[in-house]
């Protein structure tokens, strides 16, 4: 999932950020309301995390202004009000769900599957297929000619978007910017190792390698020979 995070509290922000990569997820954050607004009316985004109290615009008023204006974008709100009146106002104003602080990351992260699945991207593929590799990305679970194959979250995240881009040379940068959020080269071999890894998982055993390496360029995921 790519989710946006708008939370003026920076720390908060910050765990929550780490948090969701740790869990497989990509998380982007805006630090006020019109910040956030602008981020969500702009990006493609499975699910908005919205801080109730925000500087510039508040967060009641970021939600019911995005669904005036046709952004259907899936919102949980994360408030420190948490009387019943609160609630029902925060989900007349727009919003899908609405979780009191303080709060398990474990129920949030459930929450926010949730409502991903609730509401799939439009026009976005929730299955990736390539051969006889499928990836569901709703449910996390990878298969090659109908056998489960275990993938760490990273593990998950990069072959996400090598099927993404199946057919296509992917380059170590864009691998950076896009599976590690890296704007720049750590100077590390993580990508070979990762990627090492994953053809382990996916090609032991198999007559026909799905993962390839394109010398000087970087990586491909696609079916039969070129």
């Amino acid at each position: 999932m790519r989710i946006l995070i708008v939370e003026d509290d920076r720390d908060a922000a910050s765990y929550l950020v780490k948090a969701f990569a740790e869990a497989g997820h990509v998380a982007d954050h805006a630090a006020d309301g019109l910040t956030g607004y602008a981020m969500a009316k702009d990006g493609p985004y499975d699910v908005l995390i919205v801080d109730r109290m925000l500087p510039k615009l508040d967060g009641l008023s970021m939600i019911s202004r995005l669904r005036q204006e046709g952004t259907q974008t899936p919102s949980l709100i994360l408030s420190a009000l948490g009387e019943v009146d609160d609630r029902v106002k925060g989900l007349r104003a727009g919003g899908d769900d609405y979780l009191p602080k303080p709060y398990a990351f474990s129920e949030l992260l459930a929450r926010v599957e949730v409502l991903s699945r609730r509401h799939p991207g439009k026009g976005e593929e929730t299955v990736y297929r390539v051969g006889d590799l499928e990836l569901d990305r709703l449910s996390h679970v990878v298969r090659r000619a109908g056998e489960e194959i275990d993938l760490q979250p990273r593990e998950f995240r990069l072959l996400e978007y090598l099927m993404k881009n199946a057919g296509q040379v992917v380059t170590r940068t864009m691998l950076l910017e896009h599976v590690w959020d890296y704007h720049f080269d750590p100077g590390t071999n993580v990508i070979d190792v990762h990627v090492s890894r994953l053809r382990a998982k996916l090609d032991k055993g198999f007559d026909k390698p799905l993962l390839h390496t394109v010398r000087g360029a970087g990586y491909m995921i696609r079916a039969g020979a070129r």
